[in-house]
């Protein structure tokens, strides 16, 4: 069994141009969840004390299933949406999981 795949961390954007990447991340979320099998879970949400930044949590099956969500229509629209958006800043990590349980 391939382990799974976590990407985790933030954006930061033009506080003007962050609304307008969240709408364009609704859509993407939402595609990305009803059309790829691969993808466990998947949101970007806007942080209460910064208007800057974009929370960024992905949960994959596997790496390749990450790989493939790159090369998807829903990405390119929405890379063609957002093109025009200043991002500022950006930390985003891949974390390999190798082992999951129920937090207790």
């Amino acid at each position: 069994m391939a382990e799974e795949i976590v990407v985790a961390g933030w954006m930061d954007y033009e506080p003007g141009d962050r609304g307008t990447m969240l709408e364009a991340l609704v859509e993407l979320g939402r595609r990305t969840r009803e059309e790829e099998p691969g993808c466990l879970d998947y949101a970007m949400t806007a942080d209460p004390g910064d208007e800057r930044r974009i929370r960024v949590y992905e949960h994959w099956t596997s790496q390749r299933a990450l790989d493939e969500h790159f090369a998807t229509p829903h990405i390119k629209e929405f890379r063609a949406a957002s093109a025009g958006l200043t991002r500022v800043g950006v930390s985003l990590q891949v974390h390999t999981v190798a082992e999951s349980r129920p937090m207790r």
